[in-house]
């Protein structure tokens, strides 16, 4: 049984930090970043908690192919893709 996955940004409050991630299950991860359950985490330090871009995708290694291809983005490319889902900015709610 192949299980699927998902790519995401998420953000601080005021928008000038961004991560990239990978995983197979987007609810929980989001619920780990926004509850800073790995202390000292680069998540933890910059306060990432809003996720406010996702893709997802019918296999874990496509997810991870494509987290590496937006991690290879610059910021201005990053934020461009943000836009074209989300152009507020708004926290997705899942």
């Amino acid at each position: 049984m192949q299980r699927g996955g998902y790519t995401y940004i998420m953000t601080n409050k005021t928008k000038t930090t961004l991560y990239v991630g990978v995983t197979s299950n987007l609810e929980n991860r989001i619920y780990e970043h926004k509850n800073h359950l790995f202390k000292n985490s680069f998540t933890d330090k910059y306060n990432i908690e809003f996720c406010v871009y996702y893709e997802s995708f019918n296999t874990i290694e496509e997810a991870i192919i494509r987290e590496k291809q937006i991690k290879g983005l610059t910021r201005a490319k990053k934020e461009i893709l943000i836009n074209s889902m989300n152009p507020n900015w708004e926290e997705i709610e899942l």
